[in-house]
């Protein structure tokens, strides 16, 4: 048998094996897992630093890309400190599993119930950011579902150390060994793809090659999203000071992020108005601007002019529109209505988040129905959209299909429900006493939020 189906086979018998362990068992797991990380700081760190010097190697041959580094970095402004409060977090949210969600008295003493359950064994795959280690892992343990983890190359010393923490931490309760575990190659993932048997969900985080690459190349489920190209729209009412604000925010916050602007949209209202203020606030945030003809022209009679207009400020291309830059630079078009903008969002972009900047509460209710993405918000920066900020401690991505789960995916998106029937009758109950001429179904709700057996 090889690696990957043992690995795999594993998992599924740790997931069936964790059914019956208390909710208990898995809340210690994940504060035994954040205290090791604790005390391995500063050597989880170096090995960090260690993967970022051989990353820097390879952006400098024209390996790989300034954006793919920085998400390398662990010690990065306070993302150790949001990897551990996203465990505490996660810990101190409602079990997702066991709730009923639907309950219904069929006959007397025969009931039906509808109740949420772990989906079974995760495989996630991703790219440089090694905290996603510790946050799949924190969400699966909690969720109660099995894992299988497949990082980047480039945080190979990163995560090796990462999973041997999470090992110290289910080595401390009644949880299996196997319940998490990590694969470090290419050919690994290839043969668990194909383990459908075993495997029951597959969650890309990546580059939209691997995405695509995954998606078809496996009959496992695939949630997640191949691009995060993301808009801010600025309708006829925009506000000068929070179009400045929400525009800066939503593409130099995190420019390599998923949910940072990709495109500005303005209305043509607003062309004079606000985009000059705007565009003058980029420029000095050293963003690099795709301008169609419209915006360009103004841009070119700004007094005084921007001194780097020169060299950050070039037409843009049809191919701009549809492109995750994942950098400090912004695709900026111009169009005549709301409705147009919609459209333009709906055709152009990835479906992951979209923002408009506006005063009118009838304008903010058009877009937000009419925008197909799975995020969409009034007068608020497109980095808004993360399962940290949005409350769920953590999260194994952002989904963008329209099955299931959609947005950040956090504990809520990792469970599924099954149908429990449950017969107090003194014989049972069978379904060919039921039909036309016999008993009739009640189908009387029942008040319940968990299972009274």
């Amino acid at each position: 048998m090889s690696d990957s189906m043992l690995a795999a086979r594993d998992a599924k018998a740790a997931f069936e094996a964790s059914q019956l362990i208390p909710t208990s068992e898995r809340i210690k797991a994940l504060h035994e897992i954040r205290d090791v990380l604790e005390r391995g700081k500063d050597e989880i760190l170096e090995a960090n630093r260690q993967d970022l010097q051989a990353a820097q190697l390879e952006v400098e041959a024209g390996r790989m890309s300034e954006s793919l580094m920085k998400r390398l970095d662990l010690g990065k402004g306070d993302k150790w400190d949001s990897m551990l409060q996203g465990i505490t977090d996660v810990a101190a949210l409602p079990d997702p599993t066991g709730n009923v969600s639907y309950a219904s008295e069929l006959d007397d003493e025969l009931e039906l119930y509808r109740v949420s359950c772990p989906i079974g064994v995760l495989l996630v795959i991703f790219e440089a950011r090694p905290e996603v280690v510790v946050n799949i892992a924190s969400l699966a343990i909690k969720s109660g579902n099995a894992a299988i983890l497949k990082g980047g190359k480039e945080s190979n010393r990163t995560t090796a150390l990462l999973s041997k923490v999470i090992s110290a931490g289910l080595g401390q309760t009644s949880l299996p060994s196997t319940y998490i575990q990590t694969v470090q190659t290419r050919a690994e993932v290839s043969s668990l793809l194909e383990l459908d048997q075993y495997i029951d969900l597959v969650i890309p985080r990546g580059s939209n090659s691997l995405v695509r690459n995954i998606q078809n190349n496996t009959r496992i489920p695939v949630m997640g999203h191949a691009d995060g190209v993301c808009s801010v729209f600025l309708d006829e009412t925009a506000d000068v000071e929070k179009a400045v604000r929400i525009v800066v925010d939503s593409k130099t916050d995190y420019p390599s992020a998923c949910n940072a602007a990709e495109n500005l949209i303005i209305h043509e209202a607003v062309l004079n108005t606000v985009w000059p203020a705007v565009a003058r606030a980029l420029l000095e945030a050293d963003v690099k601007l795709l301008c169609d003809s419209a915006s360009l022209a103004v841009l070119k009679s700004l007094s005084p002019v921007p001194k780097n207009l020169d060299t950050h400020v070039q037409p843009s291309e049809p191919s701009s529109y549809t492109t995750e830059h994942l950098s400090l630079t912004l695709s900026v078009v111009v169009l005549p209505s709301l409705e147009s903008a919609i459209q333009f969002i709906n055709s152009h972009s990835s479906h992951h988040t979209d923002s408009i900047v506006t005063e009118s509460d009838t304008s903010a209710s058009i877009f937000c129905r009419g925008v197909d993405s799975a995020g969409t918000f009034v007068n608020a920066s497109t980095r808004f959209a993360d399962g940290f900020r949005y409350g769920f401690g953590t999260e194994v991505g952002i989904s963008t299909g329209r099955i299931h789960a959609r947005g950040p995916v956090g504990l809520e998106g990792l469970v599924t429900y099954k149908y429990m029937i449950r017969s107090k009758g003194h014989s049972g109950h069978i379904a060919s006493e039921f039909g036309t001429g016999r008993k009739q179904y009640k189908h009387k709700k029942i008040e319940a939020t968990s299972v009274p057996f």
